[in-house]
C-alpha cells in the first residue's frame, strides 16, 4: 500500500491557465477570464478556451510515483473515424519522461458544420506515473492540449511543493488550431511547446482552434496578462471561416495591436503571418469539409476572381501585415513581423504535405517548433538574449 500525500490544485502547481474554475469535483482550467467567456456568441470558443493547451501542473518533489485523477471531455465528430485519446506528458527536470492516457470519460459529439456540440456524460479516470528516480526534482504533467480537463486529485508519494521562480521569459502566443496543437502527437509536441523548450522560456498559450478572429476580448486578455514576450500568429482563421473583408481587417488588426500596446507599450511583440496552406493561398473561404475526400480533408469555397471584391486569401493577409507591422514599426521598435512560410514554406509542404490539407502533422509541428526557435531565439533573432 502506497502512503499517498494530496495536495490541493491551484495557482501555486498549475501553470499555462489564466483562471481556475471551481467545479462540483474539483478544478477547470480556462485560458480565458470569465469576464471573456461571458462574451462568446455560441460554444465553439467555449470548447477549445477549455481545452488545457499549454496548461501543465509544475512541482518539486522527492516522489517516486504520482497519480492524478481527471475527467476528460473527448471529442467525436459523426460520419469521421473515431479520434485518439488525449495524453498526458510527465517531463522531469526538462525532460520527457512518460507519456500515458486516462480511458472514458465525456464525450463531446461535435458537429463539424455548425461547431455545436453534445455532451455524453462518462466517469473520471486516473493517469499515473510510476518508477520515478529518488530525489529532489522538477516534475510536470502536461494536459491532453484538446481535451477538456477537470482536474480532481493529485497524489504523491512524498510531498510537494512550488518550483522556484527559475528567471525565465513568460512567452504568451496566441494563434489558431495549428498554434493550438489539435494534430500534433501530444501536449509537449505542439510547435509552441517545442519552440518554447528550446528557447527556455515559461509558455502561455492562447492557441484557440478556430478562433484567431482578432476578438477584441482575446486582445484584452493579452493586454491584461504579464508576460515578457508576445506573438500572434494572425490571419488563417479570419480566411477559412470569410469573417471579414479588407476593409474590415485593416483597422481590426490595429485595434488589436493597439489594445494589446495599452498594457504593453514596450514588450517585445512579433505578428506571425499564415504558415504555407496551398488550398487558401490565392482561394478565398470559408472551409469546409470536402465530402469527396478520403477522410476528413478540407477545401476552399471561394473563387479567386472575388479578391478583387475584398475577400480575403492568405496572399492578401500576408501582404497587409507585412505592410502594417512595417508602418507602426517605424514608432514601435519592439514590433517586428515574420512571414509564416518561413515557418512552413512550399519545399516543406512537398516534404510534410497536409494530412486534411490544412494542419501539419505531427512532424510539421517539429518541424514549425525548430523553425520558429531557430529563427526567433537563435543568434540574430528579434527575441535571442
Amino acid at each position: 500500500m502506497t502512503d499517498w500525500i494530496t495536495t490541493p490544485i491551484d495557482e501555486r502547481i498549475l501553470r499555462g491557465a489564466l483562471e481556475l474554475e471551481r467545479t462540483g469535483r474539483g478544478t477547470l482550467p480556462h485560458r480565458l477570464p470569465a469576464w471573456a467567456r461571458r462574451q462568446f456568441p455560441d460554444d465553439y470558443l467555449a470548447r477549445v478556451e477549455s481545452q488545457p493547451s499549454g496548461v501543465r501542473l509544475a512541482f518539486r518533489t522527492r516522489a517516486t510515483a504520482v497519480e492524478l485523477d481527471v475527467l476528460p471531455t473527448k471529442n467525436a465528430y459523426p460520419g469521421f473515424p473515431p479520434r485518439p485519446d488525449g495524453v498526458y506528458d510527465l517531463v522531469v527536470d526538462g525532460r520527457l519522461a512518460g507519456r500515458a492516457g486516462v480511458p472514458g470519460g465525456n464525450l463531446a459529439v461535435i458537429d463539424l458544420a455548425g461547431q455545436s456540440s453534445t455532451v455524453r456524460p462518462g466517469q473520471p479516470g486516473t493517469v499515473g506515473f510510476s518508477g520515478l528516480a529518488a530525489g529532489v526534482k522538477d516534475v510536470e504533467i502536461w494536459l491532453p492540449q484538446v481535451e477538456v480537463t477537470e482536474l480532481i486529485e493529485l497524489r504523491t508519494d512524498a510531498p510537494v511543493e512550488a518550483v522556484p521562480d527559475r528567471g525565465r521569459r513568460v512567452w504568451l502566443h496566441h494563434g489558431s488550431s495549428i498554434s493550438h496543437g489539435s494534430s500534433a502527437a501530444g501536449p509537449t509536441e505542439t510547435w509552441p511547446a517545442l519552440a518554447a523548450a528550446r528557447g527556455g522560456v515559461e509558455l502561455i498559450n492562447l492557441g484557440f482552434s478556430g478562433n484567431a478572429l482578432l476578438d477584441p476580448f482575446t486582445a484584452r486578455t493579452i493586454r491584461d496578462t504579464p508576460a515578457d514576450l508576445i506573438s500572434l500568429k494572425i490571419g488563417i482563421n479570419l480566411a477559412n471561416a470569410d469573417l471579414m473583408r479588407s476593409r474590415g481587417f485593416t483597422p481590426a488588426v490595429h485595434g488589436f495591436l493597439d489594445t494589446i500596446r495599452d498594457g504593453h507599450p514596450g514588450t517585445p511583440l512579433l505578428v506571425i503571418s499564415p504558415i504555407l496552406c496551398p488550398v487558401q493561398e490565392d482561394t478565398p473561404g470559408p472551409v469546409a469539409p470536402d465530402p469527396d475526400g478520403p477522410g476528413l480533408r478540407f477545401r476552399a469555397l471561394g473563387s479567386p476572381s472575388e479578391v478583387a471584391a475584398g475577400r480575403l486569401t492568405l496572399n492578401v493577409i500576408r501582404d497587409e501585415l507585412a505592410r502594417i507591422t512595417a508602418q507602426r514599426s517605424i514608432d514601435d521598435p519592439a514590433l517586428h513581423y515574420l512571414d509564416g512560410r518561413s515557418l512552413y514554406g512550399e519545399a516543406d509542404f512537398v516534404e510534410l504535405p497536409l494530412p486534411d490539407r490544412v494542419h501539419p502533422d505531427p512532424a510539421g509541428h517539429r518541424r514549425i517548433g525548430e523553425r520558429f526557435a531557430e529563427l526567433v531565439f537563435g543568434d540574430g533573432g528579434p527575441w535571442s538574449l
